[in-house]
């Protein structure tokens, strides 16, 4: 698919902000200042999340949602030497850490720092220390614990890695945080489709950029709470289990490149499902099936079980080396997402019968 120009040139923006969960305010704003004039009505809650609404005063409502925060580090220990331990922040991953640059956000703006590690020179073969959150550490080139504070640097400063955008082989996007910022890019995108192609809908369309998925679906609990949608249709990304090491027996068959990934789940509502494939297959959109048991692990659960119940189904995006700074999708798969959101949006109606049979 060909992107639009301000559309690649915000995605670029918006990935390069860092959105750390609890702290995903710069990106929220940049993710609002982009889908404004596409909606009629912009709302925040008290947490952070975000949502765009087309036609607010309808009574039937129709939740197209993604969540907007990263992974990171927080700032745990300090040092009397100024060197600093760090705890998870979400499902940060420890064994890609030794020798990342990393952004210390501090009380005086934002301080470089460097995962250490000890030379490969010093390691005995019988005794090869694996990084574990125990024994990684940032070092900021300071001396002391003072030091380090007067650098603005205390307990509970977020950490953030600085890897930005770029395209591959003309066939990928590249970044960390594809997952989930990727989503809120998708959403956005159905967001100005419906506006620049003059579409008519019968129902309040809430395009909702989560936050806090990372640590427990939170964003998304809350945020059912205070829509309170009729349907909900979320995207996140799922595994490209081509990728070396990955055991297909347990985590399925999908890859970048084969389409829109459409979740079969307890939480998942049939009739919500069904629509989205039948739209796939009378629009030609390629896409892929894969199961989850018990949960699908994404804000679908949140949305499917509040407030009684609300019908919900789960559209998910191959992607590879999730919870790294290399996270890779597919371009042609961004787009085939964006479209069979957009398509299956036109096809709800609320006098559709969601009730199980």
């Amino acid at each position: 698919m060909k992107f639009e120009k301000k559309s690649l040139k915000f995605l670029e923006k918006y990935l390069n902000t860092s959105s750390p969960t609890g702290y995903e305010h710069k990106g929220q704003e940049v993710w609002m200042d982009y889908i404004r004039p596409y909606v009629d009505k912009i709302e925040v809650d008290h947490y952070g999340t975000c949502y765009g609404i087309i036609n607010p005063e309808a009574e039937f409502k129709v939740v197209i949602e993604a969540h907007a925060d990263e992974i990171s580090w927080y700032v745990n220990y300090i040092t009397d030497d100024g060197l600093i331990y760090v705890i998870r922040n979400g499902g940060s991953d420890q064994t890609i850490a030794p020798s990342k640059v990393v952004h210390i956000h501090g009380e005086k703006g934002i301080v470089k720092g460097v995962f250490g590690w000890p030379a490969i020179h010093t390691r005995s073969n019988q005794n090869e220390p694996t990084p574990k959150i125990e024994n990684i550490f940032i070092d900021c080139g300071a001396t002391t614990k003072q030091e380090v504070e007067d650098m603005g640097i205390f307990v509970g400063c977020m950490i953030t890695y600085p890897d930005e955008f770029f395209e591959m082989n003309d066939r990928y996007f590249v970044c960390r945080a594809l997952d989930n910022r990727i989503g809120g890019f998708m959403i956005a995108e159905v967001a100005r489709l419906l506006k620049e192609n003059k579409k008519s809908i019968p129902f309040g369309l809430y395009i909702t950029n989560s936050v806090q998925e990372e640590v427990g679906l939170y964003g998304a609990d809350m945020i059912a709470d205070t829509i309170k949608p009729n349907i909900a249709i979320v995207t996140d990304v799922t595994h490209d289990t081509t990728t070396p090491m990955i055991e297909k027996k347990k985590e399925g068959d999908q890859k970048c490149g084969a389409g829109p990934v459409v979740f079969f789940a307890p939480s998942v509502h049939h009739t919500i499902r069904e629509l989205i494939i039948d739209t796939a297959k009378t629009k030609k959109i390629p896409y892929q099936r894969a199961a989850a048991s018990r949960a699908t692990g994404t804000d679908t659960d949140a949305f499917a079980h509040s407030n009684g119940g609300v019908p919900s189904a789960l559209i998910s995006l191959p992607l590879r080396y999730m919870h790294t700074t290399v996270e890779m999708v597919s371009k042609e798969d961004v787009g085939n997402v964006i479209k069979l959101i957009y398509e299956t949006v036109l096809k709800i109606k609320p006098e559709m019968k969601l009730k199980y049979h």
